[in-house]
């Protein structure tokens, strides 16, 4: 029994150890890596080009001079500068640093000022995060890709005064809104088939369903979309998913459970 629970305690700490579980150890402060000169962009584990570095700095210079946000980025792998980052780049309420280190299991770290928490919630950097920094995103996109998406996520919001979700609709989160209207379509199409002669929708039994549907569909199929986009193609398809996965429902329903129940009064 000693060596089985042994072997079982070995392949889970393998686990563990495969699936990221266990964090990396935390690098140790170096404030001899800042750079000599003022800079919105420490890029100490050359997750950007020269180029990409260099346009990404302007961008964050000019978007400074012109609306008072301080958005800066600082990736670190082995190496980091630790705290003296504050200092170095005078940190307050109106500062945003993103934190870009691959060793935990996402890529993106956030550290906002008190100001921007009031155009954005605590939820809204939860999804810029789970969005950009997953490693799913990370590896079909790169890690440029997803530092300077997450930014340009944060600024479009500033411009706008603030958000509540991160804009845009990714093709997963999508799909998980057509699932729950489909779902929400099949529960309104089988409480809608007829359970007494002579009717032909029961209205009683869809209103009774309602808050379990409404919540399928308007709550996790609609509102996730109108939030996120103008675009009105998947509020379209959800919307034909809906009905289509309704009407489907109620025939099947009165082909299996209405016969059924027909049965016995034809007997």
């Amino acid at each position: 029994m000693g060596r089985m629970w042994a072997a079982a305690l070995s392949a889970f700490l393998l686990l563990v150890a495969a699936t990221g579980w266990v964090q990396p150890a935390l690098a140790y402060d170096n404030p001899d890596l800042l750079p000599d000169h003022l800079t919105p962009v420490i890029d100490l584990a050359k997750a950007l080009t020269d180029s990409q570095r260099t346009a990404l700095e302007e961008e964050l210079s000019d978007f400074e001079a012109t609306s008072g946000w301080k958005l800066r980025v600082l990736t670190q792998y082995d190496r980091t500068p630790g705290l003296a980052v504050k200092d170095f780049w005078n940190l307050d309420e109106r500062s945003l640093l993103l934190i870009a280190d691959e060793r935990g299991g996402n890529l993106l770290n956030f550290n906002v000022g008190d100001a921007l928490f009031a155009l954005m919630p605590r939820t809204f950097w939860v999804e810029l995060q789970t969005r950009y920094g997953n490693q799913y995103y990370v590896r079909d996109n790169g890690e440029d890709a997803a530092i300077l998406d997450a930014l340009h996520a944060v600024k479009g919001c500033l411009v706008i005064g603030g958000c509540q979700v991160v804009p845009g609709l990714p093709q997963e989160q999508w799909v998980l809104t057509l699932a729950t209207s489909i779902l929400g379509g099949l529960i309104v199409g089988f409480a809608a088939y007829p359970r007494q002669p002579g009717r032909t929708i029961e209205w009683a039994w869809v209103l009774l369903l309602s808050p379990l549907w409404i919540i399928l569909f308007g709550v996790f199929g609609v509102a996730p979309i109108v939030t996120r986009t103008n675009d009105l193609l998947p509020l379209a398809r959800n919307g034909l998913g809906f009905l289509g996965a309704s009407v489907a429902a109620y025939l099947i329903a009165q082909v299996t459970v209405g016969r059924s129940r027909e049965r016995p009064g034809e007997g």
